[in-house]
């Protein structure tokens, strides 16, 4: 007879590993069930060998500007291969370190797929056939989602790439078409435009990375197309026509069509949930444009099952993923954790130069109705960018006029995505500006640039 869990996971990415953690240490008996590799798409295929690519064009970046620091350096080059080979190593690295962490916390590791086969109960299938079953008191689902495909655009992983076949390439593009400026594309098309790739970038919005704030997005904009990038938005991809070595694509923007023919085409238009294969048809689990329908605790409906992370919807993050994970963990134990606060999620992209934010933009904030007090900073008036080399970029905060609340913070430049977790914590914490104001920051340091951000929205920054 299969033995019984307190805790089942299907899935052990950011949010099933950290949920499996987070259980053991409260006392449960867990089992966590993986198809692939633990540690899931981020550590695998995402979040973790992007920054190690990204790495790689930052070092080789710098090498061919060794001049602008009073350097030199000769015959600057890269090897394609070796630049992947490293980024493989260090996802190795880190899925080893989950393995250590699941045999640490005494974690049942199932290899396998799982599906919901009646109350308590997940069936697993391996290559296709039946493995075996796992009985668990409680289930989380953590499946994750996957890339979202254009109908007739397929990624074939030659000439058509998903985020997982650009992390391998096994060419590099001379010329590239990305399609779609969130996060994912951005981070590609930086990397392949630094290593030398003419870039066109697609999106068929009004503005590069939508999500983030209006003014910090152009900054952005502007920095890529002065690092070459050939930015179209308000466009629509209406077909890629393959041919022997390259993609032929057809453009719309304004009722007007025009083609442009590209080495390889990236494909980053979004994603959808790995909900198919959960035996989810005879539950009370729904199921909302690809992705589970949970409550701010992770609960789906159907007693005992949950659900966290991508496969519930945006925001697509790692970080978002574990938070939930440990929030839903503690609830089944009977504790009582806060429910997760979307707008003190940041967001980071990791592309040249960063982009980073939290909470509402200016324009979310007029929506909603505040009147808004709106400092900024650019980081051409900080001292430790300047020694840097790197000026390119601001600060913005977006503040409650009348009752001095941090509502949003909003940052384009070097290391950006280091320094947005100081303004979550203030966030978190509920501090005020005046609090803010009154924080000591070191100098010299980039950061000094959010404490003028603060300081100008009261008509104080020092600066500038």
């Amino acid at each position: 007879m299969a033995d019984q869990f307190d805790l089942a996971i299907i899935g052990s990415g950011p949010g099933g590993y950290v949920a499996a953690i987070r259980a053991s240490q409260l006392g449960m008996k867990v089992a966590i069930i993986e198809r692939e590799l633990l540690g899931g798409i981020c550590l695998n295929w995402g979040c973790i060998p992007t920054k190690a690519l990204l790495r790689s064009a930052e070092v080789y970046h710098l090498m061919t500007h060794a001049q602008d620091f009073g350097l030199k350096a000769e015959n600057i080059s890269y090897d394609l291969d070796a630049v992947v080979k490293r980024s493989r190593g260090v996802a190795g690295q880190l899925n080893k370190g989950i393995e250590f962490l699941m045999k640490k916390h005494k974690v049942t590791v199932v290899t396998g797929e799982g599906a919901l086969a009646g109350k308590g109960k997940i069936a697993i299938t391996k290559d296709k056939k039946p493995s075996g079953e796992v009985l668990a008191k409680n289930i989380i689902l953590a499946t994750g989602a996957r890339a979202r495909e254009l109908p007739g655009m397929e990624a074939d992983g030659e000439l058509i790439w998903t985020y997982r076949h650009a992390l391998t390439p096994k060419v590099f593009p001379k010329t590239l078409l990305v399609i779609g400026s969130g996060a994912i594309g951005i981070e590609f098309a930086s990397f392949f435009q630094t290593l030398g790739s003419k870039v066109t970038v697609v999106e068929v919005l009004d503005r590069v990375l939508p999500v983030e704030d209006a003014e910090i997005s152009g900054l952005a904009h502007k920095a890529f197309v002065k690092q070459g990038m050939d930015i179209r938005v308000k466009t629509t991809v209406k077909s890629l026509k393959k041919g022997a070595n390259n993609v032929t694509a057809t453009l719309e923007a304004g009722g007007k069509s025009e083609t442009i023919t590209v080495d390889r085409v990236i494909s980053a238009v979004g994603i959808v949930g790995n909900v198919e294969t959960l035996g989810l048809e005879n539950t009370k689990v729904r199921v909302d444009r690809t992705h589970v329908v949970i409550d701010e605790y992770g609960f789906t409906g159907e007693p005992g099952v949950y659900a966290i992370g991508d496969l519930c919807g945006p925001p697509w993050l790692a970080h978002k993923a574990s938070h939930e994970a440990v929030i839903c963990v503690e609830k089944i134990a009977g504790m009582h954790p806060h429910p997760m606060k979307t707008l003190n999620i940041p967001g980071c992209t990791y592309c040249h130069p960063q982009v980073a934010s939290v909470g509402l933009t200016e324009q979310a904030a007029k929506d909603k109705g505040y009147q808004v007090k709106v400092g900024r900073f650019p980081f051409i008036g900080n001292g430790k960018a300047i020694a840097l080399g790197d000026t390119n970029g601001m600060v913005k905060t977006v503040f409650d006029a009348k009752t001095g609340e941090l509502l949003g913070a909003h940052m384009v430049g070097p290391e950006v995505t280091e320094m947005i977790q100081g303004y979550v914590v203030a966030k978190g914490m509920e501090t005020t500006e005046l609090e803010l104001m009154e924080t000591i920051f070191p100098h010299p340091t980039i950061s000094e640039t959010m404490h003028e951000a603060v300081l100008d929205a009261y008509g104080r920054a020092l600066h500038i």
